[in-house]
C-alpha cells in the first residue's frame, strides 16, 4: 500500500468507522485488529470477509452473538510454561477463560440444526478441553486463593493448620482470663510476622514470658508471644511452609499440563479473536443499518447510499453508479450543497467493502474491488511548506496521475480550483481525460460551467448534481445524475441581504453565453421538478383507485358471505320444519328442494354479471390510465396539470358509477332478503295448521306444498285444494302470511313478485 492510498484512506475518513467497529469487539486484540484493518485488493478475499459478516449477521439475528469475555493474551505465559516455568494463578484463570471461551463458541457453532455457513470452520476448529479448565477453575478460586481441593495433601497441610491455630488460641484464651491479663494493653489476641502475639503493657513486659515481635509507635505497647504457644507457634509456621510450598507444586503442575496442549490453546485464542472481528462487523452491520454488496468485475452501483458516519435517520440516501453506462462523473452544485460528502461516500463505501465491511445501501447495490482508490479532497495549503490552495491540490494531483491505472478510483474535490477560473477549466478538463485514457474510474466535484459543457459533449462522462432549495437556502442533498447543477450565487447572496443593486452589476459582468446557458439549466431543473410533482399526483390518484377497487371487492365478498350465511340459515330452518312434520304426523313427508330457497336465479345472474362487468370496466380503465400516464410523463411533461384534472373528474366519475352500482347491489341484497322473510312467514303458517289439525296429515301436506310454492316464487297464487279451503287453521295462516283474516283471500291474493 504507497503513501498516497494510506493518505486516501485518512482523507475519505475510514478510520473513524474501524473506531466505530472497535467498539463493537470485546477482546483488547480484536479491538486492535479491528483498528489495523485495511482494505483487500483481491475480488476473492474480499468476497469471502462479506460472505463471514454475512453469516454472521444471519447468526446473531437467530441466537445472539458468542461470548468472547475474559478472552486475554495467553501467548507469553504458554511460551513459558512450555520452557519449564511455573505461572502464577492470574495466568493460569487467563488460560481456563480461553479455553472456556473456546467451548462455549463451539456449543455456539454445533447449536440447533440450521443451513451451513462460511464460518462453521472456524466453529469446529475449537478444541473444547473441558477436562483441563475444570482443573484450573477448580484449584484456583481465586487471583489469591487455592482451593482445598486442589490437592489431598493441600487440603490434609490445612486441616492442620486451621486445628493448630486452635490449639494457640485456646492458649491465648486461657492467658486472657487468667492474673495475667491485668498485664494486657487490650484482652484481644492478634498476630505479628504471623505469629500470634498478645499486646502487654511497656511497663509490665517482663511480667509476661515470652518473644517480644513489635512495639507500637508510641512505645506503650509490646506484642508478646508467650512462651506457652511458642512451640505452637513454630509448628504452625512449618505447616504454613508446608502449605506454600505444595501451592507451588500445584501452580508447576497446572503449567505443565497447559504446556501440553499449548498449540490447541494457542490456536483457540488466534480463533476467538478472529470471531471477535467477524461478528464485530456484523454488530457494526446492523448498528448502520447495513447489507452486503455485490462484487462485480466493473463499476460500482449503490443503491441508496448513505454516508456511515451521518445519522442514518437524518441522512438522505442518494443512489451513486460509476464504470458502467460512463466512467466519469461531474457533480456541479452550490457550496454546502453535499458534492464532497457524495464523493467522500463513493470512497469510504468502497473502502469498507473492501475491508469485508457491510455498507449503508439497499439490496443489489454492486462494487469492483479496486487496487487503488486515491482522493484529492480538502484545501492542504502550507506555509511551512510554501503551498497554495492550487499547488497543494496539484501536489496530490500529479502523485495521483503518477499511479494511476485501470485499477484505480479517483476522486476529485474543487478541481482546479484555487487560480483563473478559465486556466483552472482547461486543466480540470484535461486531468480528467487523461485519467481516463489510464483507465481509471472519475468522480469529480467543481463550479466550472466549462466542465458541465465537457461533460454534457464527452462521451462516457454524465453531469451530475446536488439539488438546493434556494427558497430555503437549504440543500436538499439529493443527487441528480444526468442534470448539471447551479452554484446559485446571486440568489444566496440576495438571500443572505447583499443589495440587489450589487448583484445586477454583477449580473451584468457575466458573458451572455454564460447567462443563457445557465438560464437552460434553469429551467432544466423547473421542468424537472414540475414533472416530478405531476408524477407524485399520478402516483398518488393511481394508490387511490387501487384502494377503492380493494374495498369494492371486499364490500362485495362481504355481502355475498352474508347472503349465504343467510341462505343455509333458511335451509336449515326449512329443514327443521320438514323434520318436525315428519315425527309429528307419522308419515314420510317428501322434502322440499331446499336449494330452491334462495332468491330467483334471474337476479342472482343478473347481479353475477354486473359485478363481473363492472370489475373488468374498472381494471381495463386503471390499465388504459397507467399507459397513458407513463406516455404522457415521457413525451408531453407540460401537459401534465391538464391531464391530470381531467383524469381526476373521470376518477370522481367513476367512484360515483361505482357508488350507484353498490346501492344497487344493497338493492338486490334488500329484495333476497324480503324473500326471506316470506319464507320465514310461510313456515310459521304451516306451524300454526299443524297446531290447529294435527290428526290429518294429508290436508296438511297439501296446503304445505301450496305454501311453499307461493313462497318459492313458483307460483302469484296459493291455490288451495276444495277439500282443505275450509281446514281450521287456514284463516290463522292467511293472516300469517297475507295479513287478512279471509281464508278465502289465501285463494285470490297474489303474492308480491320480489
Amino acid at each position: 500500500m504507497t503513501d498516497l492510498f494510506e493518505k486516501s484512506i485518512q482523507i475519505l475518513e475510514l478510520p473513524k468507522v474501524l473506531e466505530r467497529l472497535a467498539g463493537q469487539a470485546v477482546t483488547q486484540e480484536g479491538k486492535e485488529r479491528c483498528l489495523a484493518l485495511r482494505p483487500m485488493t483481491d475480488p476473492d478475499d474480499v468476497q469471502r470477509a462479506l460472505d463471514e459478516t454475512s453469516a454472521a449477521v444471519d447468526m446473531s439475528a437467530l441466537r445472539g452473538s458468542p461470548s468472547f469475555s475474559g478472552v486475554k493474551p495467553v501467548a507469553a505465559s504458554l511460551q513459558r510454561a512450555h520452557m519449564g516455568g511455573a505461572l502464577n494463578t492470574r495466568e493460569l484463570l487467563d488460560i481456563a477463560a480461553v479455553l472456556r471461551a473456546a467451548r462455549s463458541a463451539r456449543e455456539y457453532g454445533e447449536g440447533d440444526e440450521r443451513k451451513k455457513t462460511c464460518i462453521d470452520h472456524l466453529f469446529r476448529s475449537l478444541t473444547a478441553n473441558r477436562f483441563l479448565e475444570d482443573k484450573i477453575t477448580g484449584s484456583i478460586v481465586g487471583e489469591d486463593e487455592i482451593a482445598d481441593a486442589a490437592s489431598p495433601e493441600l487440603a490434609s497441610i490445612r486441616r492442620h493448620i486451621r486445628a493448630t491455630a486452635s490449639k494457640v488460641r485456646d492458649i491465648l484464651n486461657k492467658l486472657l482470663s487468667s492474673n495475667q491479663a491485668k498485664y494486657l494493653q487490650e484482652a484481644i489476641i492478634t498476630q505479628r510476622n504471623d505469629r500470634f502475639v498478645v499486646p502487654v503493657k511497656s511497663e509490665h513486659k517482663n511480667d509476661v514470658p515470652g518473644l517480644v515481635h513489635d512495639v507500637s509507635s508510641s512505645g506503650a505497647t509490646f506484642f508478646i508471644e508467650p512462651m506457652g504457644v511458642v512451640k505452637a507457634n513454630n509448628e504452625l509456621k512449618e505447616l504454613q511452609a508446608r502449605e506454600e510450598k505444595e501451592i507451588e507444586r500445584i501452580l508447576a503442575e497446572l503449567s505443565a499440563e497447559c504446556a501440553q496442549f499449548k498449540d490447541d490453546i494457542t490456536q483457540d485464542y488466534d480463533l476467538l479473536i478472529l470471531l471477535d472481528v467477524i461478528f464485530a462487523r456484523a454488530k457494526l452491520a446492523y448498528r448502520m443499518r447495513a447489507c452486503a454488496p455485490r462484487i462485480v468485475e466493473r463499476g460500482l452501483y449503490l443503491r441508496k447510499a448513505r454516508h456511515p458516519l451521518l445519522d442514518p435517520d437524518r441522512a438522505v440516501a442518494n443512489d451513486l453508479m460509476l464504470g458502467e453506462d460512463f466512467d466519469t462523473l461531474v457533480i456541479t452544485g452550490p457550496n454546502t450543497g453535499g458534492k464532497t460528502v457524495t464523493i467522500k461516500t463513493i470512497g469510504l463505501l468502497t473502502l469498507m467493502a473492501q475491508c469485508g465491511l457491510h455498507i449503508p445501501v439497499s439490496d443489489d447495490s454492486r462494487v469492483k474491488v479496486f487496487r487503488r482508490v486515491l482522493a484529492d479532497v480538502g484545501d492542504e495549503q502550507s506555509i511551512a511548506q510554501s503551498l497554495s490552495t492550487f499547488s497543494s491540490h496539484m501536489v496530490n494531483i500529479v502523485g495521483i496521475l503518477g499511479e494511476a491505472d485501470g485499477e484505480t478510483l479517483i476522486l476529485f474535490d474543487e478541481l482546479g480550483a484555487g487560480t483563473d477560473p478559465i486556466e483552472g477549466a482547461a486543466l480540470a478538463a484535461a486531468i480528467i481525460e487523461s485519467a481516463r485514457e489510464m483507465g481509471a474510474l472519475v468522480a469529480a466535484t467543481t463550479h466550472y460551467a466549462e466542465l458541465k459543457v465537457y461533460a454534457m459533449t464527452t462521451p462516457g462522462v454524465e453531469n451530475a448534481s446536488c439539488e438546493f432549495n434556494v427558497d430555503s437556502l437549504a440543500p436538499t442533498y439529493r443527487l441528480l445524475i444526468g442534470i448539471p447543477g447551479k452554484s446559485n450565487a446571486f440568489a444566496i447572496s440576495e438571500r443572505l441581504g447583499l443589495p440587489k443593486s450589487i448583484i445586477q452589476k454583477a449580473a451584468a459582468r457575466i458573458d451572455a453565453e454564460n447567462v443563457r446557458f445557465e438560464d437552460v439549466l434553469t429551467q432544466l431543473d423547473e421542468q424537472r421538478q414540475e414533472m416530478e410533482r405531476e408524477k407524485e399526483a399520478a402516483a398518488r390518484l393511481r394508490r387511490e383507485m387501487e384502494e377503492t377497487a380493494k374495498a369494492s371487492r371486499e364490500y362485495k365478498a362481504k355481502m355475498e358471505a352474508e347472503r349465504a350465511k343467510a341462505v343455509e340459515k333458511a335451509q336449515a330452518e326449512a329443514r327443521a320444519i320438514l323434520d318436525e312434520a315428519t315425527d309429528n304426523w307419522g308419515i314420510k313427508v317428501n322434502r322440499v328442494e331446499l336449494k330452491n330457497i334462495m332468491p330467483p336465479r334471474d337476479i342472482q345472474e343478473s347481479m353475477e354479471k354486473q359485478m363481473r362487468a363492472e370489475r373488468e370496466r374498472r381494471e381495463s380503465i386503471l390499465q388504459a390510465e397507467g399507459q397513458k400516464q407513463s406516455q404522457i410523463l415521457v413525451a408531453e411533461g407540460e401537459k401534465q396539470s391538464a391531464i391530470l384534472r381531467a383524469d381526476a373528474a373521470k376518477q370522481a366519475a367513476i367512484l360515483q358509477a361505482e357508488g350507484a352500482k353498490q346501492a344497487k347491489i344493497l338493492e338486490a341484497e334488500a329484495q333476497a332478503q324480503a324473500i326471506m322473510k316470506v319464507q320465514q312467514a310461510t313456515a310459521d303458517a304451516i306451524k300454526l295448521i299443524n297446531e290447529a289439525n294435527p290428526g290429518d296429515g294429508v290436508l296438511k301436506i297439501k296446503a304445505l306444498e301450496a305454501f311453499t310454492a307461493a313462497a318459492n316464487g313458483k307460483a302469484t297464487k296459493i291455490i288451495v285444494p276444495s277439500e282443505i279451503q275450509g281446514l281450521a287453521g287456514l284463516a290463522a295462516a292467511a293472516k300469517t302470511v297475507f295479513d287478512t283474516e279471509d281464508p278465502k283471500a289465501t285463494i285470490t291474493k297474489t303474492v308480491p313478485k320480489q
